[in-house]
């Protein structure tokens, strides 16, 4: 009895459990409301946004138990950009139309427990109709589990297969079950998105640990009634949002938001019938991708016909861009590559051959068709290259970007591939190369779309490395090693480790430098599997047996691995008894810098290197710059997700002078990517060799020896090996390396009759022909400089895309003419130099150089039917013309150039930002909208401006006014020359929302530039004259004398100068500012505290600086000071009285006039005139000013009054009576160290110097501390510095600074070279001989 009626208990409980699967009954349809909206921009109201709605009645009929058919009813599209949420949105009444038909086909689709299966659709319903279908369909997407009310699962969905986190909660009191659907679209198991112009980036997951640029995130509510067999959905909602900010999103970011909402109406009877057409299969729930990649989002395009479209436009890029560029060119540009993506083979090949003849339209073609990146291209190109209509540099350059540029699928691979198989490519070695390095960067794009990318894409490759290999075909060894270092495929690992010295004894017999290619071929592969390529650097750095450059190689490509700290350990611990010391201080200087590595991506390799760096001696850190060196710097910036870093790695020998290697990279990070944008490396392989064979190898050589020698060896590079190369140098681009050249014996000697034979003749002869009959030029040049796209769904079917494009396009033309009198003969080789000197050359020529570029960043929705976004749009357009002429009389000595007056543009530079909301349709392209994102006069909401409060303390109804618009024009005029610039700036931004990076961009701001004639009189030209020789005097325009202090006018003339200044002095308010407190502390401390070593410098401080002569250590410190600077001084000022001004003696060397000619002759202009007294060994400028009254000078004198000590005096100001400054140089010893003395006095100094100079002088002590200086308080002279520099070896400096109330030194400061200067002040090199002979001697030397 009891087990009854606890059976009959189960069976009653079962009953009254709910399905909880959606219920769809066969006999009725459901009906719906449907409204789905999409918007983008900022959060905060008062903001311009852009955005669609779509709304519709939704009909649902069960066909059979599993299939259904779904139909819009009275769909209608809106559109919107405008003040949200004051402004409304509009009908798209057009676009509506135009799709209505469409709209309202129904679909069938699969549909069991909650789940979509299939869609199926007639071939009549385009990709973006079906995927507003999706976007419902999405919402009836339920993965309800019985027996949990909260779980978590990959659930698929329209944009893929993502984290979904359920609650299931029931209502009692309504009778209602509450469904609550989360997902996190940042990690997904399988994203649906399109990634443009982002294959060679990588991305930096510890960048976005803390601080992320994209946050994407969904949300949706049901509530469910139950049914007969199931539950009913009466309504759901949901809300996603996208928030992208390149910066940290604390500070702000953009978003889009989508809001869909789908509430139950009523059942009706009437079924749902499909049209009479073959329902196809069209797919999952899952987006599908339509044109959105032919569609920049920039600007709406309705393609016809594409190729008139394509004429239209080339032709208006040809027409509008001839002596000054068009300022939407760059548009323009991006439209006709956006439009020769819609074109077919067949298009493009007839518009070719109709202006392959036209130059103009010729270059403008392959300018473009490669940034066009499709398949339909890269065949274009190779077709035409094999039919002989490209050259071989036309080919070059449209194949480098076109490869870089075309979507990188199977199809693709196998055109690179044939092409480089080709015969007439094969031909040409250079051209193979470009090809074959493409091919491997193709498989590397295609493996970042498709990571389960087979090895066999790579079988060609491997074949050709062991070909080469069993043949010992060095360049295709190399070749192939280049190729399979692009691809970075961890399947290259293998093969590219049977050519690793160390690893594989067959390697060893190879070259070095392919060796060190192997091992560069790992780093991309490093980056994908670092385990793999970890152990294998290691073992090669520590293995002593090979050669010091493949060691320190292994050394790069182990860090960029980013290695353990156990790695890191174990490599520090073996250095410890390096006996290289070259591959020690190259590891040492690499683990050094990465210390100071701040990049996130680099974290764990800094910590690692901390370690490690404790571990090692510091014996290492003294090494000198001889020494193979390694160096990381870098900068990162967290609150904006900013970045760079650079390295270089110096590789040098022991034997030779030269560096085997040095290679220089970049590194950018931005919004949570990082990029090797740009890679340089040289090495001097075959050079070395030369060199490691001559006995400037010897170590017991001094150095001066080995310079000689290696001299004589370089003389002998005939000797050389024709296939051995003497230096090789690569280039990289986003980490792919695309192009590479060796240097070799063969290219030198067909180089050599090349500059020596009758070519360069002929070229020089018909450039001058060229120029007497006048050349007139005209270029263009478009460029298509970035293009990065990422496409996502949304949850309403429509995608949304982030972009950024920038296009510039740049244009010159340029008129020259020359006059040759008399005319050059006909052989031009047959001209003596005194013929030369009787020419007179005449040149005019005028230039107009102009630039436009402008700047993109879209987000919102981007379709062939309707764009809907917020967009930072910026634009820069320079135009600089010029018009000069150029006199050359080289009889006479004169030299002339002239600025003629030229038309000028309204602005010569304009930059512009500015933020919008812009929504567009196909069907009513009119009906454009754009609206600042940012309103002048915007009310803002309370709330978004009380930041920081809570609800309670926020005033009611309290708006705040954005501030006014920031305006400003600044003009200078030139005077004398008549010439006025002006700047007008505007800015308007909306920072009184928050003070954050992101609002204070968003906005509007300008800046043009304009240069325009003043008031006064015209200016004919600017001249600029130089006359050398005896005629100097003759071309002086205002006589120049000095006056005399000793004559009644000269002291006339100091005393009313000496009122003036007196009275300027008054006038100047007194600064007793003294040093700041920490400042004082960190002084009073490191005096203090002075050890031994501090007492032995102070002692080499006080030493005396001495003259070289033979009784130099019998003066006492203080008198040979004294003598010295005194008789020095005297010395000078003697030679001054002697002849104050040396033009009233001897004539000018040379003469130097620049003027402004005016139409009423008045003189204006500046003129200097140079003097040397040969007998005395001085010299003397003077420049002053030619005009009228003007008696402004500017002195310097200079003499030479020994072979150890110069001395100059600079003065300045009326008759140059008003500043002075005096400077000696002085070399002799301090101790018993050879040493070189500055010396710089003044008696006045102009106020804006001496007020700069007290505020530099504060931050001096610290500045000096960090640098590692020793600072102490002095009573030094406060019109004086003195620099003292002495040699304690030829490896080391130390330096003594006393300025006004401090002395700085610093003792043993090492030199990366030696410097060759004996104890007693004579130089190791004789450079008082002729350099030449100097080296042939030595070369001819046994």
């Amino acid at each position: 009895m009891r087990t009854v009626v606890l059976a009959l208990t189960v069976a009653l409980v079962a009953s009254q459990q709910i399905n909880l699967v959606p219920e769809f009954a066969l006999d009725k349809t459901y009906v719906y409301k449907y409204e789905a909206l999409l918007l983008g921009g900022l959060p905060q109201e008062g903001l311009a946004r852009a955005g669609i709605k779509v709304s519709s009645k939704v009909h649902l009929t069960a066909v059979t138990e599993n299939t259904f058919l779904m139909k819009l009813m009275d769909p209608l599209l809106h559109e919107y950009a405008g003040i949200w949420p004051k402004d409304p949105f509009v009908p798209a009444t057009k676009l509506t139309s135009a799709l209505a038909a469409q709209l309202q086909i129904p679909i069938k689709f699969e549909y069991a427990n909650g789940v979509v299966g299939k869609v199926f659709a007639p071939a009549g319903v385009s990709p973006t109709v079906l995927n507003l279908h999706r976007g419902i369909l999405n919402i009836l997407q339920l993965n309800l589990k019985k027996t949990q009310n909260i779980y978590e699962l990959q659930e698929a969905g329209a944009q893929g297969v993502c984290r979904t986190h359920y609650v299931i909660s029931e209502d009692t009191k309504a009778n209602h079950i509450i469904v609550t659907k989360s997902k996190d679209l940042s990690h997904c198991q399988e994203r649906i998105m399109k990634d443009v112009g982002l294959a060679y980036t990588e991305k930096c997951a510890e960048c976005t640990e803390r601080v992320k640029s994209l946050i994407e995130t969904a949300s949706y509510n049901y509530i469910m009634k139950p049914a007969a067999a199931g539950v009913l959905i009466a309504e759901a909602t949901v809300e996603e949002v996208h928030q992208f900010s390149p910066f940290n999103e604390i500070h702000g970011a953009a978003q889009m938001e989508a809001k869909q909402s789908l509430v139950f109406v009523e059942i009706e009877k009437t079924p749902v019938v499909p049209i009479k057409a073959d329902y196809l299969a069209r797919g999952s729930l899952q987006y599908e991708f339509a044109t959105e990649l032919l569609q920049t989002p920039i600007q709406l395009t309705k393609i016809s016909d594409a190729p008139a479209q394509i004429i239209e436009v080339l032709q208006h890029l040809v027409t509008n861009n001839v002596a000054m560029v068009h300022d939407d060119a760059p548009l323009k540009f991006v439209q006709l590559v956006q439009l020769l993506r819609a074109a077919t083979l067949e298009n493009i090949e007839a518009i070719w051959a109709q202006f392959k003849d036209k130059p103009v339209y010729r270059r403008w073609l392959l300018d473009a068709l490669p940034a066009v990146g499709t398949p339909v291209i890269v065949k274009f190109i190779k077709e035409k290259f094999l039919a002989g209509e490209l050259t071989i540099p036309e080919f070059i350059q449209a194949l480098v970007v076109a490869l870089q540029m075309v979507t990188a699928d199977l199809d693709t691979i196998q055109l690179t591939a044939s092409l480089a198989t080709h015969e007439r490519i094969a031909t040409i070695p250079a051209l193979r190369e470009v090809v074959m390095l493409g091919y491997g960067s193709m498989i590397a794009k295609h493996c970042v779309a498709v990571p389960t990318c087979p090895a066999e894409l790579l079988r060609p490759i491997h074949e050709l490395a062991a070909e080469a290999i069993s043949k010992n075909d060095i360049p295709e060894i190399t070749l192939a090693l280049k190729v399979l270092g692009n691809a970075g495929h961890p399947a290259s690992l293998k093969p590219i480790m049977k050519l690793l010295p160390g690893l594989r004894t067959a390697a060893t017999s190879l070259p070095l430098r392919v060796q060190v290619d192997a091992i560069l071929a790992l780093r991309n592969i490093a980056k994908k599997e670092p385990k793999l390529v970890q152990p294998v650097a290691l073992q090669l750095v520590l293995d002593r047996a090979l050669h010091p450059e493949v060691r320190m190689v292994a050394c790069i490509v182990l860090f960029e691995a980013k290695p353990s700290v156990a790695l890191v350990s174990s490599l520090a611990g073996a250095l410890k008894t390096e006996t290289n010391m070259h591959v020690a201080s190259f590891a040492y200087s690499h683990i050094k810098s990465l210390t100071r590595i701040t990049a996130p991506d680099m974290a764990a390799v800094a910590g690692a290197a901390n370690v490690a760096i404790k571990l090692m001696s510091r014996k290492l850190d003294r090494l000198s710059f001889r020494f193979s060196r390694a160096l990381q710097l870098d900068f990162y910036h967290t609150p904006l997700m900013i970045g760079a870093a650079g390295s270089a790695y110096m590789i040098n020998d022991a034997a030779t002078i030269l560096p085997r290697a040095v290679v220089a990279k970049a590194r950018a990070y931005l919004a949570g990517a990082a990029a090797d944008v740009l890679e340089i490396g040289v090495r001097t392989e075959g050079i070395q060799e030369a060199l490691l064979q001559s006995p400037a190898a010897d170590e017991s050589v001094d150095r001066i020896t080995k310079v000689k020698r290696t001299l004589r060896a370089l003389a002998n590079w005939k000797a050389l090996p024709t296939n051995q190369p003497l230096a090789s140098a690569y280039i990289k681009l986003l980490g792919q390396e695309v192009a590479y050249l060796n240097i070799d014996k063969t290219i030198i000697e067909e180089a050599i009759p090349i500059a020596t034979g009758p070519k360069p003749r002929e070229l020089l002869k018909g450039a001058l022909k060229a120029l007497q009959e006048g050349i007139a030029f005209q270029y263009a040049r478009p460029l298509l400089a970035a293009e990065v796209r990422r496409i996502l769904p949304t949850a309403i079917g429509v995608p949304m895309e982030l972009s950024l494009y920038t296009a510039a396009v740049a244009t010159a033309s340029l008129n020259v003419k020359a006059t040759i009198t008399p005319p050059l003969p006909e052989q031009i080789e047959t001209m003596t130099l005194e013929q030369l000197k009787k020419t007179d050359v005449q040149l005019q020529a005028e230039a107009r150089p102009s630039v436009a570029l402008q700047t993109f960043a879209v987000m919102g929705v981007n379709t062939a039917l309707i764009q809907a976004a917020v967009m930072a749009r910026g634009k820069i357009r320079t135009i600089a013309p010029g018009k000069v002429a150029a006199r050359a009389d080289i009889l006479k000595g004169n030299y002339k150039v002239e600025a003629l007056p030229v038309e000028l543009p309204e602005h010569i530079a304009a930059v512009s930002f500015e933020t919008l909301a812009v929504v567009r349709n196909i069907e009513d392209p009119t009906s454009e909208r754009i609206v600042p994102l940012v309103p002048e006069l915007s009310l803002q909401n309370s709330q978004t401006s009380y930041v920081g409060y809570s609800s309670s303390e926020i005033p009611d109804e309290t708006p705040v006014r954005a501030t006014a618009p920031f305006h400003k024009t600044l003009c200078l005029a030139v005077p004398y020359i008549e010439i006025k610039g002006c700047i007008e700036v505007h800015s308007h931004n909306a920072a009184f929302i928050r003070n954050a990076p992101l609002f204070y961009i968003i906005g509007q701001h300008s800046a043009r530039a304009a240069v325009s004639r003043a008031e006064g009189p015209a200016v004919e030209k600017l001249e600029l004259e130089v006359q050398v020789g005896p005629r100097a005097a003759e071309r002086l325009l205002k006589q120049i004398s000095l006056i005399d202090e000793e004559t009644p006018e000269g002291k006339a003339f100091l005393l009313k100068l000496r009122e003036i200044l007196e009275t300027e002095d008054k006038n100047v308010p007194v600064s007793s500012e003294s040093s700041s407190s920490s400042s004082s502390r960190i002084i009073s401390s490191s005096s203090s505290s002075m050890s031994s070593s501090r007492m032995t410098e102070t002692a080499t401080i006080m030493e005396p600086f001495r003259k070289f002569h033979k009784d130099r250590y019998m003066a006492p410190h203080g008198a040979s000071k004294a003598k010295s600077s005194g008789s020095a001084a005297s010395s000078f000022e003697a030679l001054r009285k002697q002849a104050k001004f040396l033009g009233n003696g001897i004539p000018p060397v040379f003469a130097v006039i620049a003027r402004a000619v005016r139409v009423d002759h008045k003189l204006l202009g500046y003129q200097l005139a140079a003097y040397f007294d040969k007998p005395t060994a001085r010299v003397q400028l003077v420049i002053s000013s030619i005009a009228e009254n003007d008696n402004l000078k500017i002195c310097a004198d200079g003499a030479l009054l020994s072979k150890h000590k110069v001395t100059a005096k600079v003065a300045w100001g009326p008759e140059c009576q008003q500043y002075a400054v005096t400077a000696k140089a002085e070399a002799g010893v301090l101790g018993e160290f050879p040493a070189a003395r500055l010396e710089l006095e003044w008696e006045r100094l102009p106020l804006i110097v001496t007020t700069y100079a007290k505020k530099l002088s504060k931050h001096i002590p610290m500045a000096a501390l960090q640098a590692g200086f020793r600072l102490e308080r002095a009573t030094n002279s406060e019109k004086e510095i003195e620099l003292t520099a002495a040699l304690p070896t030829q490896r080391s400096l130390n330096v003594i600074a006393r300025i006004p109330e401090m002395t700085l030194s610093r003792m043993a400061i090492p030199l990366p070279v030696a410097v060759p200067i004996n104890p007693d002040g004579t130089l190791s090199i004789h450079i008082d001989e002729d350099i030449l002979s100097w080296i042939q001697k030595h070369i001819n030397e046994e």
